[in-house]
């Protein structure tokens, strides 16, 4: 083993795939082929894994690729943005944040995407979902969505 592969590190890869629909074209082929990684083998564990949950839903991904171009992944909730849509019942967001709204939410919506995303392992630290909800404004100006009670 040369001294540059011995003082190699491990690389982590950070991609938003679609819950069982993973596929060696981009973003995923570039991202792993560039690291020596087998894309296909990658996307047949994450199909597999990713297989319970509704397919074609965001779902943030960290892969660490290991010197030896062997890999692990963890896969997180997907983003409260694409939640907060979903509750709304819209597609996207607003043009013109700030100005214009296109859907509303209410506090039980909150509650449950906060609910889910407090099981992320970046969010075990934070308060439990019920008092961090219960502390937030119900209204504020800037996002997208207004909460009504």
């Amino acid at each position: 083993m040369s001294k540059a592969a011995a003082k190699a590190k491990a690389q982590v890869v950070r991609l938003l795939i679609p819950a069982g629909k993973a596929a060696p074209t981009p973003p995923v082929g570039p991202a792993l082929g560039a690291r020596g990684v087998k894309s296909m083998d990658f996307c047949k564990e994450f199909n597999a894994k990713t297989a319970h949950i509704e397919q074609g839903v965001p779902t943030p991904t960290l892969i660490t690729v290991q010197p030896d171009r062997t890999f692990t992944f963890i896969t997180k909730t997907p983003p409260a943005a694409y939640f907060l849509k979903k509750a709304a019942g819209i597609e996207k967001g607003t043009g013109k944040p700030g100005h214009v709204s296109n859907g509303t939410v209410s506090l039980k919506h909150v509650y449950e995407i906060a609910k889910i995303k407090s099981t992320d392992e970046h969010m075990k630290h934070l308060p439990r979902a019920s008092r961090a909800v219960s502390r937030a404004p119900y209204y504020d100006p800037s996002p997208i969505f207004y909460v009504y009670n």
